[in-house]
């Protein structure tokens, strides 16, 4: 008779389990309405996954401005009203954003869990370095950093004479933005000298190392949607090998033979050193530094610089704001300081930027709910709310709202200056100013505290390559416009789905010109020009 029962157990208790994880979650009475979708476990990833825009739009006519999704095992609930995204970003006693942001960076970067006691106080200082860093008098010594390492890094690959250079643009932002990115925030690596005393055998050797960083770069971004997704990096192979070179090349011991590192990492290593990491925990920190350094800015600058050539109108504005303010700028045979307030100056630059910025951003802004409460939106409905369930923004639906912004879907240069051609902070829904109109590094305890610095060394890019060269997308690229990758989606900045060829060649300039010819180098009669950004 056990056996028999035994048997029977054996069959109905598999049975009983499955019925568990098939059974949907019940909505309780006064939570959102709840999309659970019909596969166990999927609920609605496939259809997220596809298009997240077009998914949120129409989940959002039919339930309203909030709703719940379970994605993948978790149950996200959307807030879609852009007026109750400050309510959200106020509710920091029930929402919390750094057990969501440190668990996933955590398995990602594979750094220690910072959200652990012995590591709080560390790491509470070292998250007020950023704000300490990056912003202020700092973020004007980073930016100086940044607009020479861009000009030495341009000078190294000038085409010569009148003879025009053939790249791809993604190509030749990657490059240029990614060495100067890298050289500004963590320093020159000292090469050393051959041993012959070839000056050039070790210059190739230090561009090799910055080849070989790059590379170990892109492969590791490449595979971050997936690693996002939940995939362990483990089966991410070429993932995680190129992680682990990463952070072999940004361990402790090499970083301090670097020259001209950031105070930004001088201040982390010193953080971290007192705190108990082995050494293989700290470069995992800075891996994670290096991605949100690079990985964002890097496709934000190709769309910066593909729309502007792309559009003759913007082109021809800023090349012409570009020269108004360098040539103001000092004595020609001195280099040029360009100040913060100068920089500053450049709306055009700015608008062409943020329109990038709102055409190709796709963020995801995540809290999770601490406890059981009531969110309470600006239309005064109120959400019950579970503890555990993730809180979602999602800034597209604002960006591509033909309300607050006509025709969303094309590129205006014009689209953030006013009347008279300064930086347009208004927009409106419903009759009502919004105060997110534009959100691309995220708010409140999300935001990216090196915003500041990414505008900055964008438009400085912007700046160099106009002042220096002229630039056109190649004929039978310039005919039809690239779309973005939304397999990024929830990432930041998508990326192309292709790259674009470019032209370029250095800039022709009269005699009485400010600026001398480009590739002269200093101490052979001409003045090699250094843009320096001052106070």
């Amino acid at each position: 008779m056990s056996t028999f029962l035994i048997g029977i157990l054996s069959i109905l208790l598999p049975l009983f389990l499955f019925c568990l994880l098939l059974e949907p979650r019940k909505r309780r009475p006064g939570e959102p309405p709840l999309e659970a979708g019909w596969i166990p476990f999927l609920g609605v990833a496939l259809d997220y996954g596809k298009d997240p825009l077009a998914f949120l739009r129409e989940t959002q006519k039919k339930c309203g401005n909030v709703f719940t999704c379970k994605i993948a095992g978790k149950y996200f609930t959307f807030i879609t009203d852009p007026f109750s995204f400050p309510a959200v970003v106020r509710q920091g006693k029930n929402l919390d954003f750094h057990k969501f942001a440190i668990g996933f960076s955590q398995r990602v970067f594979g750094h220690a869990d910072f959200l652990a006691p012995v590591y709080y106080n560390g790491f509470r200082e070292v998250h007020s370095i950023f704000h300490q860093t990056l912003q202020g008098p700092s973020l004007t010594q980073l930016a100086q950093s940044m607009l020479g390492n861009l000009q030495a890094v341009l000078r190294q690959n000038l085409p010569k004479g009148e003879d025009w250079a053939v790249e791809g643009l993604q190509s030749f932002t990657n490059r240029v933005m990614f060495d100067a990115g890298y050289l500004t925030i963590f320093g020159q690596q000292d090469a050393g000298p051959s041993a012959d005393g070839d000056n050039n055998r070790t210059d190739n050797k230090s561009d090799l190392c910055m080849r070989q960083v790059a590379q170990h770069f892109l492969v590791f971004d490449r595979a971050f949607p997936e690693m996002a997704a939940g995939l362990p990096i483990h089966l991410c192979v070429r993932a995680w090998l190129a992680r682990e070179a990463l952070a072999e090349k940004l361990n402790h011991s090499r970083l301090q033979r670097n020259h001209s590192m950031s105070a930004l990492i001088r201040r982390r290593m010193d953080a971290f050193d007192s705190m108990p990491l082995d050494e293989r925990g700290k470069a995992g920190t800075h891996v994670s530094m290096l991605w949100a350094s690079q990985a964002n800015t890097l496709p934000a600058a190709f769309w910066s610089l593909y729309h502007m050539l792309s559009s003759p109108q913007a082109l021809s504005a800023a090349r012409a704001e570009v020269d108004r303010v360098v040539e103001q700028s000092g004595d020609p045979d001195q280099p040029i300081s360009i100040s913060r307030e100068q920089l500053d100056s450049m709306f055009v630059l700015g608008s062409i930027i943020e329109e990038a910025l709102r055409l190709s951003s796709a963020s995801i802004m995540i809290r999770v709910a601490s406890d059981d409460f009531t969110f309470t939106l600006d239309s005064g409905q109120t959400a019950a709310i579970r503890k555990g369930d993730y809180i979602a923004m999602y800034p597209q639906l604002i960006h591509m709202d033909p309300e607050i912004y006509p025709s969303p879907t094309e590129f205006q240069f014009d689209r953030f200056l006013d009347e008279a051609g300064q930086r347009k902070s208004e927009f409106y829904k419903n009759g009502r100013r919004l105060k997110h109109y534009l959100v691309p590094f995220g708010s409140g305890a999300s935001e990216c505290p090196g915003r500041f610095f990414a505008m900055c060394e964008i438009k400085m890019f912007l700046v160099l390559l106009l002042w220096h060269y002229d630039m056109e997308l190649a004929q039978s690229d310039a005919q039809h416009r690239l779309s973005t990758d939304c397999t990024r989606a929830g990432l930041g900045i998508l990326p192309p789905t292709q790259d674009v060829l470019v032209r370029y060649k250095v800039r022709p300039r009269s005699s009485s010109s400010s600026c001398p010819q480009q590739g002269q180098q200093t101490g052979e009669g001409d003045s090699d020009r250094t843009v320096e950004v001052t106070e």
